[in-house]
């Protein structure tokens, strides 16, 4: 029997959890899903106990059901971006290794159905986080899907917000968000790394989206792992590694 005790938090009793599982095996609703990720995954906090969820997500993940499985796709991603990448003997990776195998071949499969670039970013994500890539098993589909990452200046330590979208490609250190529309924000245009020239993580998410004729999704990662200049102090920077400074 699952041992669910060290889930008990602001969202309610551990004891909450198999009843979830239940409900949401014979009336999957959205309500039912947001509340499982309420309590498995809370504002990004990630409990021990919630790897024990992964092998009945990788059950669900594997229905007939295509946004069933995405949503136990990306809940398992999210879980499993919490865990060390190790696989020493009795940690998460080893002892529910069979569970992760079977939800990194799912969502690998769902990226070349993906019905948008949206739940395609969530399941390369994904991907990336069952295989313990540290840092982008986490932190890429926030700023691909929102348009927008937020990163510290190398030179100047500003904030600075990295644009990349539909409202073009730049770097600001205002909020362009709550600027008015006749306001003059200062920003600085990305420089996007050439495809050819990509290494690396980069090379192969830039690689992967354009086999699976993802052609946004590839043109954005060219942003991603490209340069920036700070408009306060006119410092050059990679826009990956600034991403990446915090992991």
């Amino acid at each position: 029997m699952t041992d669910w005790s060290q889930l008990s938090h602001a969202y309610g009793s551990a004891e909450d959890i198999p009843a979830q599982l239940d409900r949401l095996a014979s009336d999957p609703t959205p309500e039912l899903w947001s509340d499982l990720w309420s309590s498995l995954c809370h504002q990004g906090s990630v409990y021990s106990a919630s790897f024990a969820a992964l092998p009945w997500l990788a059950d669900v993940a594997g229905g007939d059901d295509p946004g069933q499985t995405v949503n136990a796709l990306t809940l398992a991603g999210a879980i499993m971006a919490g865990a060390e990448p190790s696989h020493e003997p009795g940690d998460v990776r080893t002892e529910h290794a069979a569970a992760i195998a079977a939800l990194l071949s799912l969502a690998n499969d769902g990226l070349r159905t993906a019905s948008d670039s949206t739940e395609y970013i969530y399941l390369l994500e994904a991907v990336l986080s069952f295989e313990g890539v540290e840092g982008w098993g986490e932190d890429l589909a926030w700023g691909l899907v929102n348009e927008e990452y937020q990163v510290s200046c190398p030179g100047c330590e500003t904030d600075l917000f990295i644009v990349i979208g539909e409202r073009g490609y730049f770097a600001c250190s205002a909020d362009y968000a709550l600027a008015d529309d006749d306001e003059d924000v200062e920003s600085r245009p990305l420089r996007p790394a050439n495809p050819a020239e990509l290494d690396g993580i980069g090379r192969r998410l830039h690689d992967v989206a354009l086999a699976d004729g993802q052609h946004e999704v590839a043109g954005a990662l060219t942003y991603v792992f490209g340069d920036g200049t700070c408009p306060d102090c006119e410092a050059d920077f990679s826009v990956a590694a600034q991403i990446g400074e915090h992991w």
